[in-house]
């Protein structure tokens, strides 16, 4: 069982899909830090915790690491940056659609992977079936989301 960090973004992709409901029942568990749930997350989609989602605060050296990406990388927000941190000092899998933060965590030497492989995994333990995962992507598309690869 892996722990997976997300941003918000593939939070936006699997409601669009339909799959909130479908990402907890994989035996992975989704964490987000406390500081992105709170400030993008939680008024839309108070449900989530109640869904299985781990809200992760950072310890202190988590935020110094915050504050190292920070210098270091301009492009992610700082909400992404705390996913990354949070990842980074967990040695956990990071779950992102960004393409900044994407980078950022491929330069930390950071897994990293986006909605598709995310959907491909439902199906890969059965979560889900083919068909219903054509289906999430015609969703997503149709409201032009942003599928990252991988």
């Amino acid at each position: 069982m892996a722990i997976l960090v997300s941003d918000a973004n593939i939070f936006v992709d699997i409601t669009v899909a339909n799959l909130t409901t479908a990402v907890f029942q994989l035996e992975d568990t989704i964490a987000t830090p406390d500081v992105l749930y709170e400030e993008e997350l939680q008024a839309h989609h108070p449900e989530l915790p109640g869904l299985g989602l781990r809200i992760e605060q950072l310890p202190s050296e988590g935020v110094a690491e915050v504050e190292r990406l920070h210098a270091n990388y301009t492009g992610p927000s700082s909400n992404d940056l705390f996913a990354l941190a949070l990842a980074k000092t967990n040695e956990w899998t990071l779950l992102t659609g960004d393409r900044s933060l994407r980078q950022a965590a491929e330069e930390e030497a950071i897994e990293v992977h986006g909605t598709l492989w995310l959907v491909e995994r439902m199906v890969n333990t059965q979560v889900m079936n083919v068909a219903q995962a054509d289906t999430a992507f015609n969703l997503i598309k149709e409201k032009d989301c942003r599928l990252p690869l991988g």
